[in-house]
């Protein structure tokens, strides 16, 4: 019986390496570019941390408790009540002139931003984990493929998280993009699925890049952590300040509340546009994604004009109605902050700022 148990152990261990030895895994940084991470004044005793003490689970609970919350507690609406129907936005015909956003569910947005073609997170295969039968994407959510995707001038990853880097989609993505701009140790995973390290940026917090003609890129910290495998936080999280000849734009990745909203507020001014997480949150993991109302604080922090929230309608990744995001969003909006809610694929003119924006999520319940 021994010896039984035992090659059980083996063969499950065998097959554990193997999965995780998959191409879509990524790699974990090495050579010259490790070499950078060891130098990073936020890379401590092998891995990145946040500026502030954040326990990947709040102090009033246990990974256990998490556990048996998440496969056995109750949750009830968390899929839309029938498949969404989105007209998507031929990315091909817009103007060159226009500033647009293009929502595309969750975190994978597209914005044309003074002539330049960007794209954030996109995640267009159909699930957000290593298994394609798990974390699917709602009906109807997944409109938009690589296909759709004209050239890009950036291709903008905030950290590597199945949810916000799709192995897929990048792959297929790779012949269209110019510019790769990510965190530092990100780009050991794109190099590795055949991107030239040469057109890649890669930045610590606090770093920036010239990007030449009126635009820049600032690095800005986020409140999270990083990893697509068994072992976490080798690449670092972040978000992005984008100035373009007109524009400043706050890209926000994933991330809790904490005081670097604030400070990055006072860096930079103010933002024409806050693009900010809002979903997938539990109070058992308060620290690493903002509860209802904390993205709103968030904006105000970083005086921001206006606020498109995004990081919902697309996975269930928690437990919550999967409205609920939308709903308290608008609730605890009190002081009637310029706050867009638009459908996946529609066209925002974020500077368009009298246009209404309707509740669509209300006829999905």
């Amino acid at each position: 019986m021994i010896v039984f148990i035992i090659a059980v152990l083996m063969l499950l261990t065998a097959g554990t390496l193997l999965f995780l030895a998959q191409s879509q895994f990524g790699k974990h940084p090495s050579g010259a570019r490790l070499e950078r991470i060891l130098k990073s004044p936020h890379y401590k005793n092998g891995r990145f941390d946040n500026l502030n003490k954040t326990p990947q689970f709040a102090e009033d609970t246990s990974m256990s408790e998490v556990m048996f919350r998440l496969l056995f507690g109750k949750k009830e609406n968390t899929r839309p009540s029938k498949p969404f129907k989105f007209k998507k936005t031929d990315l091909n015909t817009l103007r060159p002139d226009e500033n647009v956003f293009i929502w595309m569910g969750h975190s994978s947005y597209y914005i044309q931003l003074d002539g330049k073609k960007i794209l954030v997170d996109p995640v267009f295969s159909g699930n957000a984990s290593p298994v394609s039968f798990t974390t699917k994407a709602f009906a109807g959510s997944d409109i938009y493929s690589a296909a759709d995707i004209p050239e890009l001038d950036y291709l903008i990853i905030t950290h590597d998280h199945w949810d916000h880097l799709d192995f897929e989609t990048v792959k297929e993505l790779k012949p269209k993009v110019k510019h790769v701009i990510t965190g530092l140790g990100t780009g050991e995973h794109l190099e590795s699925w055949g991107y030239d390290t040469n057109i890649m940026t890669e930045l610590d917090w606090g770093e920036s890049a010239d990007l030449q003609n009126g635009f820049k890129i600032y690095c800005e910290a986020a409140r999270h952590f990083s990893g697509r495998g068994l072992r976490r936080d080798k690449a670092i999280w972040a978000s992005f300040v984008l100035e373009s000849p007109s524009q400043t734009i706050y890209i926000g990745g994933d991330s809790g509340y904490d005081d670097h909203f604030k400070k990055i507020g006072l860096k930079y001014g103010t933002f024409d546009l806050a693009i900010l997480e809002n979903g997938q949150y539990n109070r058992d993991w308060r620290y690493i994604h903002f509860l209802p109302g904390e993205n709103i604080q968030a904006m105000k922090d970083l005086n921001a004009k206006r606020m498109i929230p995004v990081h919902n309608s697309k996975f269930a990744l928690a437990s919550h109605p999967w409205t609920e995001p939308l709903d308290k969003i608008m609730e605890l909006n009190t002081e009637k902050l310029r706050i867009i809610t638009p459908e996946i694929g529609g066209k925002v003119i974020w500077q368009e700022d009298t246009r209404v924006y309707p509740r669509w999520w209300d006829k999905y319940r």
